[in-house]
């Protein structure tokens, strides 16, 4: 945590309930201490700080993506500290301050390894925190693997469940998988108890499977549209159940390729700001040039838009966060206040964070992005430290 501090001045400062213009944010020792309003000043300043000048821009809370399996040549897969540094040392640049470190279907051994090497990671000053795990798999439907690998899926087991967990010191806050491998709800009902975010995901599910599901303890859908049901006249599936059931969030991956924009504009007209979360699922790729990749052991090729596999399948994303955020900010009716509702509120609140992430507010974590009208990022700041300066890095 740095010990210099910094005022930001001059800036439009999105709240909670509230946008003050003209205002001012003093960030502490990794927090925020004081918001002021227009034409008020700091009584006194820290002995050492630095001044940004926010010339009429916008400060929003720093993104949380739920959802990231890597970036800049790294992957959680790869069970290394220097993996995860180099995630976490990348994605200030798009606007994400926070993640979960996101599994694949693997072998048991492997996943073993990369949520132990988790659980010993160390966030480090100037970074994006990882604030849990996202365990996409391995309970997942066959036929929905999307670009899960085929030969690790099993079915639900509470007892693996709990020892990858303890594996992880309790660092697993979301899992992906199938609900209809779950008819008796045991296994939803388990990690609903102890906090899971469950989410229903490379599923085959049909609504009736997800109103079940729900009344179990499910309480997301993962990447909406992309491995899974979809809506028919006569069953809406799980891409119906996010629209129809209030008790859903559901990620979105808005790169205009796993969703072409028009259908964006159907989601956000039919689900709204308030339940959608703003994700990439953006693997080793992201950052990097295109060319031959993989992804859980399996060979992806990567051009200057898309990650495939071998037979077309899309294998992730190569999006960055704040891309996805200006995609949907480009639809019909999305504000900014929209934007920072699905890429930073309501994450945050998923995993059982905004105690501390996801909006500004006394006492909360000092990660904030200042951006223009067109969500261009001038300043990155995770917990304090100025992360990403736009133009200089």
């Amino acid at each position: 945590m740095s010990d210099a501090s910094l005022y930001i001045k001059n800036a439009n400062i999105h709240m909670e309930e509230k946008t003050i213009e003209n205002g001012g944010v003093m960030l502490e020792h990794g927090k925020i201490t004081k918001i002021f309003v227009e034409g008020e000043k700091p009584a006194s300043y820290p002995s050492r700080f630095k001044i940004i000048d926010g010339q009429g821009m916008h400060l929003l809370p720093g993104f949380l993506d739920g959802h990231i399996h890597g970036a800049n040549g790294a992957d959680v897969m790869d069970a290394t500290e220097e993996a995860l540094d180099t995630m976490a040392s990348v994605l200030p640049a798009e606007g994400t301050t926070s993640f979960l470190a996101t599994t694949i279907t693997q072998s048991p051994e492997n996943i073993a390894k990369a949520l132990e090497n988790v659980a010993n990671y160390k966030n480090k000053d100037g970074q994006a925190e990882i604030v849990g795990v996202h365990l996409e798999g391995p309970f997942i439907e066959p036929s929905k693997k999307g670009a899960q690998p085929l030969k690790y899926i099993m079915e639900p087991n509470i007892a693996t469940f709990d020892a990858w967990q303890k594996l992880s010191r309790n660092m697993i806050k979301t899992i992906t998988m199938a609900p209809e491998h779950d008819p008796d709800g045991k296994f939803i009902s388990h990690l609903a108890g102890k906090g899971i975010n469950v989410s229903a995901g490379h599923t085959s599910a049909n609504f009736a499977d997800m109103k079940k599901a729900v009344s179990q303890g499910v309480r997301q859908v993962t990447h909406l549209c992309n491995a899974m049901s979809g809506i028919h006249h006569r069953d809406i599936g799980v891409v119906g159940a996010a629209f129809q059931l209030e008790e859903l969030r559901a990620e979105l991956i808005a790169d205009g390729i796993h969703i072409s924009p028009e259908m964006l504009q159907i989601i956000y007209n039919n689900v709204g700001s308030e339940r959608l979360i703003l994700i990439t699922d953006a693997m080793r790729a992201k950052c990097m040039s295109p060319g031959d990749y993989e992804l859980g052991g399996q060979p992806v090729k990567v051009t200057e838009d898309r990650a495939v596999l071998d037979d077309g399948t899309l294998a992730g994303s190569i999006l960055k966060l704040i891309q996805g955020a200006q995609q949907m900010l480009r639809l019909d009716k999305v504000s900014i206040a929209d934007v920072i509702e699905m890429a930073a509120v309501n994450p945050a609140k998923q995993i059982g964070v905004f105690d501390r992430k996801g909006s500004i507010a006394v006492g909360k974590d000092a990660d904030v992005l200042l951006v223009d009208d067109k969500l261009n990022i001038h300043y990155t700041i995770c917990r304090g430290t100025i992360a990403y300066e736009g133009g200089k890095n």
